[in-house]
């Protein structure tokens, strides 16, 4: 398949989301060989939802990298990016909560779960938003 023009943002939601899967890994790692022995099973059951959360749009970062090959433009990158936000917003504090008590930090997760949202939104706008790439085949 012939390259895009500009393929520098699909590559950068392709590196972050893979970060962003690798690290979700580590959490869930930390979670089922440490906390289990340390934690209430409600802040372990808190931090798995994290980690679920974290994974979940990890993946979701990788698809809006596709999207973008398939239909370029500003509404595929805006949605990795929200979910990006989402992932450092929801499953950040929640972690945050999990290893310091700070209860303040639960009024942060609605906020990375808006951010959520709003992704999927813009990633189901985007096949009507963009502009098919000549070489995608759409």
């Amino acid at each position: 398949m012939p390259k895009l023009s500009d393929d520098r943002p699909a590559r950068a939601l392709v590196i972050v989301g893979a970060l962003l899967g690798m690290f979700a890994v580590v959490a869930g790692t930390f979670a089922a060989h440490v906390l289990d022995k340390n934690l209430d099973p409600k802040m372990l059951n808190t931090f798995e939802v994290a980690v679920r959360y974290h994974m979940y749009h990890a993946l979701s970062v990788l698809v809006t990298a596709w999207a973008y090959t398939r239909w370029p433009g500003r509404m595929p990158q805006l949605a990795g990016w929200f979910f990006v936000a989402g992932a450092v917003l929801f499953s950040g504090s929640l972690y945050l909560l999990v290893a310091t008590g700070a209860k303040w930090l639960g009024m942060v997760a609605p906020i990375g779960g808006s951010a959520f949202l709003v992704g999927w939104l813009m990633l189901a706008l985007t096949p009507f938003t963009g502009k098919p790439d000549e070489h995608s085949g759409a």
